[in-house]
């Protein structure tokens, strides 16, 4: 075998050392206290950056020499730490040390890096922020403004014509004060699986397995300010403690309100930085295997029961309450590109290179398959599939043809599984097509990949394997709201994992969903407009056909809006991303952005990119790997799984100080308004209950139209056995007898009539509660509490989950853990004569036959919410 073909069977963890320069010293992260305030100070020959944590008890100085040639940047730091009062003493001592004095420049809340245009250096300064979600107990923050800031005791404002200042210009024309994203304590530019997952490895001393194969850190893909790092890296080795990965896209989150319960939904884009730009500007791959337009897409739900990803009683990253799902959208992998100087608003369509190995394509897929755990690639093609005139469909063959040869030597269980289909045909015609198809589609993709499932062990975690990959010629309009309908399945099942409601089918037209197309909607515009430079063309109410006179006004005012758009301001927004990036950097004698033709080089590089493993066999073993399977085989089959020895010994400081989340979480020292507080500005279902009317269900899972639609979908889309199959999957048993495993929960459900709710109303409450938790027939579903100092947590680990009667023999299925038990104590609480209500509580009997405690209506409101 050849040399190259060797590298097949390669693992990419072991030449890390070739992706980096040796002058770059190895980055670490201090986790002591974390830097969330920078004070900028400086002197005639040094300039002193003064951090501090939140609480403001804890200071370090990063220095930066004035006295060296201005195209040269020097940065040192010490890694000593100071108290409030030593820092004091320093900046006394500066201040009297020089003639000038010691002067202060600014005082913000991020560093994103440095940047040289033609003869001096510039910091970037994040002066304001504003937090917009918060995962596990930390904050993610969007950048408000920034201040260029240079690196010179003797600067002098740019002449308006100088190469300086319209570099500057250009790189300004990238705002950095929209859709830019940080987190101090959080690493946003990794999905939440990979997050939870590597603490797990390290808990258990196997860092050594890397998720993703050959990604060790950050996500370097989707850090935007990668190159205004690169400068300083060479100089000190603590750079992400001072300075924060940005990612470029969107990031919401919103609050779902369900009978007092609070349920957050985050929705976080990134974009990848390679093979960045404009619509018309950038199409199809480059050289290494980028796409243009590639957003991965994470949607995080979590009941917030813990705000941290910690359980009580010394978890570490324990907690069951975190769920995600991600998806991926971006151009069709070949080369390609559309003409705009005729001022078409559809030019047409040229294939410019044709690779009969499709070898750039292959390192796209590759990296898909690297990324997402070795899982199968699901990929939805929704481009036209006749045309009088070819235009769309010259890439629909190609397409096809490049995925019939990729899969001729993968093997079965890895193949790419692609999809055609004709969204805007189907659209046109009468109907819901659109949605019927996609709800389908969303149902077998879902249930292929799964969704990640966050748990106290690496045995027990289900982890999302594989991605489903949308595009349409621009990955805006069809795509995103074929991402909502995939989307909202995920949600669907995320919520029943969460043991929110029995079936992962969510009605349209209910306050859960509405909600969730607000945030598609509002991710479908910001990504619009970082690419074509206006809002959605076609949004998810153009495709269910609502409204249609006003979403069709809409949808011709934005056509043109992106027209003008792509002809006139695309080459503008392309060199400032180039400048931005790294892409193009100014050397004497080269010609200016501006001035150039093409950037086709600045995006393909030269030729000297890493070739293709191989013709045939173009995928690397170690990225196909099942990785369910891989952590099992190295974890819980060697008997080294996350548990509190392992815990105690591999992680320094636990269990007193292992994580920042609490300092992150509060706040001391601040003055606190309850108007201005995140939680309570969050978009909630809670701004839905003014337009409910009285005596209506006040539920976000009912549809506010009963309409045929939703029938039709869950009769399509929700096959009774498959989701008592799926219910079953999750159900594990030690012995013959049906022993409980003892971390999972037993999650059993049957449908049952509203004459059997009234019966079960009528029925002795206590008793039937009594005999069914303490005399069930079957022990296996006995609950066991431990009522010490966890008497708050009963209401949380015993569900009613449904009833059913049988040939007139009453049966009851309960969600239970398995714990320890105090029968006298659990007698007493559910007594529910001890319960006796305040003044002003409604006790209206529902009937003239039997009284109803406000307990009681709540409890009756729920189950008709989750089954009816």
């Amino acid at each position: 075998m050849s040399e190259q073909n060797d590298l097949l069977f390669e693992d990419p963890e072991m030449d890390r050392s070739n992706l980096t320069s040796s002058q770059v010293p190895k980055q670490k992260k201090t986790t002591k206290f974390i830097l969330t305030k920078y004070t900028l100070y400086e002197t005639k020959d040094r300039m002193y950056i003064v951090g501090s944590n939140k609480r403001e008890t804890m200071f370090r100085i990063l220095e930066i020499d004035l006295t060296v040639p201005q195209d040269q940047l020097s940065v040192l730091e010490d890694n000593v730490f100071f108290t409030r009062n030593e820092i004091m003493n320093v900046l006394s001592s500066l201040e009297e040390a020089t003639d000038e004095g010691l002067n202060k420049r600014v005082t913000g809340y991020g560093l994103a890096g440095f940047i040289k245009f033609t003869y001096c250096y510039y910091l970037i300064f994040i002066t304001k922020c504003s937090q917009v979600a918060m995962i596990g107990g930390h904050s993610i923050f969007h950048i408000d403004e920034t201040e260029m800031i240079p690196i010179s005791s003797d600067y002098k404002r740019p002449d308006k014509n100088s190469i300086e200042k319209k570099l500057i210009t250009t790189f300004q024309g990238l705002d950095l004060a929209k859709t830019f994203y940080f987190s101090y304590t959080y690493d946003i530019t990794n999905t939440l699986q990979t997050n939870l997952l590597r603490e797990k490895l390290r808990a258990i001393d196997r860092s050594d397995i890397t998720i993703p194969g050959g990604i060790v850190d950050y996500n370097e893909m989707f850090v935007w300010n990668s190159y205004l790092l690169s400068p300083i890296m060479p100089c000190i080795d603590t750079v992400y403690d001072w300075f924060q990965p940005l990612v470029y896209g969107f990031i919401d989150q919103v609050h779902i309100s369900v009978l007092s319960k609070s349920i957050y939904i985050t929705l976080i884009a990134r974009r990848s930085h390679h093979f960045a730009g404009a619509r018309f500007l950038k199409r199809g791959v480059n050289n290494e295997g980028f796409v243009a337009n590639e957003v991965e897409t994470e949607q995080i739900v979590t009941d917030v029961i813990l705000s941290s990803f910690h359980q009580p009683g010394n978890g570490f990253f324990d907690s069951d309450r975190y769920t995600s799902f991600v998806q991926h959208r971006g151009s069709i992998p070949l080369y390609w590109a559309q003409e705009i100087s005729n001022l078409s608003a559809k030019p047409p369509i040229k294939l410019t290179v044709v690779d009969p190995y499709f070898s750039s394509a292959a390192k796209h897929f590759n990296m898909l398959y690297q990324r997402y755990s070795g899982g199968c690639i699901h990929v939805l093609n929704l481009i036209k599939t006749k045309e009088k005139i070819p235009r769309e469909t010259k890439l629909l063959n190609e397409f096809e043809q490049c995925l019939q040869y990729l899969n001729l030597q993968l093997p079965d269980d890895k193949k790419i599984k692609y999809t055609s289909w004709d969204m805007s045909r189907a659209s046109k015609q009468d109907g819901q097509g659109v949605i019927e198809f996609l709800e389908k589609y969303a149902l077998e993709t879902v249930q292929s990949t799964g969704i990640f499932v966050n748990a106290r062990s690496i045995a027990e975690t289900q982890i999302q394997q594989g991605i489903c990959r949308s595009n349409c010629i621009d990955c805006l309009d069809r795509t995103n709201a074929a991402q909502f309908v995939i989307g909202k399945r995920a949600l669907g099942v995320q919520l029943k994992s969460l043991g929110i409601i029995n079936h992962s089918f969510l009605e349209y037209d209910s306050d859960i969903v509405n909600i969730l197309t607000e945030l598609f909607h509002d991710l479908g515009d910001t990504i619009a407009l970082q690419y074509s430079g206006s809002h959605l063309v076609n949004t998810v109410e153009t495709y269910r056909k609502i409204n249609q006179w006003r979403s069709h006004s809409r949808d011709m005012i934005e056509s043109i809006k992106r027209f003008y758009s792509n002809s006139f301001m695309d080459a503008q927004r392309q060199d400032a991303i180039n400048l931005f990036l790294g892409n193009y950097i100014w050397k004497v004698g080269h010609a200016m952005p501006w001035e150039m033709n093409t950037d086709f080089y600045l995006h393909n590089g030269t030729g000297t990119e890493k070739p293709l493993l191989s013709y045939t066999h173009w995928w690397n073993l170690y990225y196909v790997r099942n990785l369910n399977q891989l952590l099992i085989e190295e974890t819980y089959d060697q008997g080294n799984d996350v548990t509190l020895e392992n815990v105690t010994r591999n992680i320094r400081g636990y269990p007193d100080a292992f994580d920042n989340y609490w300092n992150e979480y509060y706040s001391p020292r601040t003055y606190t308004w309850m108007q201005e507080l995140f939680a309570y500005n969050m978009n909630s279902t809670r701004r839905y209950y003014n337009a409910q009317k009285p005596g209506q269900i006040l539920s976000p899972f009912k549809s506010h139209k009963q309409s045929f639609l939703n029938s039709k979908l869950k009769a399509l889309t929700v096959d009774k056995k498959s989701e008592d199959k799926e219910v079953e999957n999750h159900v594990e048993t030690d012995d013959i007898n049906g022993k409980f495993n003892l971390y999972k929960e037993q999650v059993l459900y049957h449908s049952f009539k509203e004459s059997d709710i009234i019966e079960f109303m009528e029925y002795n409450r206590e008793k039937y509660l009594t005999e069914a938790l303490l005399k069930g027939e079957n022990s296996a579903l006995r609950p066991n509490l431990n009522v010490g100092n966890k008497s708050l947590e009963i209401s949380h680990s015993i569900k009613y989950v449904g009833y059913n009667s049988n040939e007139n023999k009453k049966k009851q299925y309960w969600a239970v853990h398995d714990i320890e038990i105090d029968t006298p104590y659990f007698e007493k609480l559910i007594n529910i004569d001890l319960y006796k209500p305040l003044d002003g509580y409604d006790t209206t009997p529902f009937s003239n036959e039997i009284s109803i405690t406000p307990l009681d209506r709540e409890l009756y409101n729920s189950w008709i919410d989750m089954n009816f």
